[in-house]
């Protein structure tokens, strides 16, 4: 796996670094330290915060552990924020909303999961090194006690950070078996930290990979969006495809690692389709901006833009391959995954969209599309345009040069008819020239379906001529009327 930092940091580095965040943090965090402390109680930054800190990662939001119950935290924070919320009471949780930063406060925990539950049964435990000792990873199981700013690390994880290494903090095994959903997460920090997980850590995920299936779908969903939007996404596929995470969570991956045929006559889709992400990556960040939020649809098209080709795989009689209609299938397996993963309705139908015509583009020739074509094609890719130039433009990955540089001199010739279209005659609302309750008094018609026919044949003629004027529409319509059956 590539494309993200290996090397190893100095631990005076990491030191240095999270000086100047405990600095940046100290108005919410020391406060809040003497108050509980006060009570006779003791708090901690865990977690996220820490690794973060570490890594010159800053962010407003804070996790922290302590002795106090749930009651007593809830006590403790009244008076600091005008904004509490307990819906993690039953995990010992307590959040608010302090002079804008988020804070979760929660009480030492002792949790265990029955083997065939997807929910862990909570205990509260009664040491700082006890809750640490349950959590998913050494890099995350260190802690930094306020107001003292004490460090905790009795695991190792600054060394396993400083290395870039993801090592559980008891045996991986048991780790995995308490939450198995800690196996996706080793993947979706592979993603997002470029750290490489431990010989023992892929191990365990390789045996236990079946253990997933008793993760709930939305859990198991929003580990993948995290993985999906991360800097690094192809280091975390691959892990989940290497230890056969994928052939549960997202089957149709591991699927596109088809068998070559013995003459070569087709490219890797897996592969292919992995490189077709890092490019839309590199062409998001491009087009938007390297500050832009991480485009989860787009990048989720790309991933799946080719699974319907394990389906539609043929051997003609001459040696080639064909995929014919893959694009079509492709997206009524996305829907259904994606159906099955309990994304929305929005989600389900714009990434399906984009799988359905990534292909469409390859009609274009050398620009013999006429405008109609052009029309059609912005009318069909609707509020996804912009992702479909994106994923089309990803979609090659040719190493023939030459080849390449025409596909792209041809994408930007339909771009810039796109634009020159969209200037001309606003393509993005395109609507016929003549509303209902237009054609109901120009056909004198009542509503129901012949009003739907009528307007359907006034967008089409829209689409093959242009704008119309109100009197060339009206001559249109009558003269079509009372039209095809």
């Amino acid at each position: 796996m590539s494309g993200a930092p290996s090397e190893p940091v100095l631990i005076s580095e990491v030191q240095a670094r999270v000086a100047r965040e405990l600095d940046r943090l100290a108005p919410v965090i020391d406060p809040l330290g003497r108050r509980f402390a006060e009570a006779g109680h003791t708090l901690a930054l865990v977690g996220g915060p820490v690794r973060d800190a570490m890594l010159g990662r800053a962010g407003n939001d804070l996790d922290f552990t302590t002795s106090a119950r749930p009651e007593e935290t809830e006590r403790l924070l009244r008076g600091l924020t005008g904004a509490l919320w307990d819906m993690g009471r039953d995990f010992g949780t307590i959040g608010a909303q302090i002079d804008g930063w988020q804070v979760e406060i929660t009480t030492y925990r002792s949790e265990s999961y029955d083997p065939t539950s997807r929910k862990p049964e909570v205990n509260f435990g009664d040491s700082l090194v006890g809750d640490l000792s349950r959590r998913d990873f050494t890099v995350n199981a260190m802690a930094l006690t306020v107001p003292e700013r004490g460090f905790e690390d009795p695991f190792g994880g600054l060394v396993d950070l400083a290395n870039r290494v993801l090592r559980t903090p008891g045996t991986p095994e048991q780790s995995f078996s308490d939450d198995p959903l800690r196996m996706m997460r080793a993947a979706r920090f592979a993603a997002q930290l470029g750290f490489t997980p431990a010989p023992e850590v892929v191990a365990a995920m390789t045996d236990m990979a079946g253990r997933i299936e008793i993760i709930s779908a939305e859990r198991v969903r929003d580990e993948l969006v995290k993985l999906v939007s991360a800097p690094w996404p192809r280091r975390g596929l691959e892990l989940l495809v290497e230890t056969g995470l994928a052939a549960y969570v997202l089957p149709e991956l591991p699927a596109l690692r088809l068998e070559r045929d013995e003459h070569n006559r087709h490219k890797d889709v897996y592969e292919h389709t992995l490189t077709v992400l890092e490019q839309a990556i590199d062409l998001e960040r491009s087009r938007h901006g390297e500050d832009a939020e991480p485009d989860f649809v787009g990048r989720f098209a790309a991933l799946m833009h080719d699974v319907g080709k394990p389906k539609t795989r043929r051997f003609v009689d001459d040696g080639t391959v064909t995929f014919h209609h893959h694009d079509v299938v492709g997206a009524k397996i996305t829907r259904k995954r994606m159906k099955a993963l309990r994304f929305s309705n929005d989600q389900v139908d714009a990434v399906s969209k984009l799988v359905e015509l990534h292909l469409r583009f390859h009609g274009y020739g050398s620009g013999e599309w006429t405008d109609s074509a052009v029309r059609r094609y912005v009318r069909d890719a609707g509020d996804q345009l912009e992702r479909l130039h994106i994923l089309t433009r990803a979609d090659c990955t040719t190493r023939n040069k030459r080849k390449a540089d025409r596909l792209r001199r041809t994408y930007d010739d339909l771009e810039t008819r796109i634009e020159r279209l969209s200037e001309e005659e606003e393509l993005a609302a395109i609507r016929p020239d003549l509303d209902g309750a237009q054609i109901m008094e120009i056909l004198g018609i009542p509503p129901g379906r012949d009003v739907g026919r009528a307007y359907k044949f006034l967008l089409e003629l829209r689409m093959d001529h242009g704008p119309q004027s109100e009197d060339a529409a009206r001559d249109a319509l009558l003269a079509w009327w009372p039209g095809e059956d």
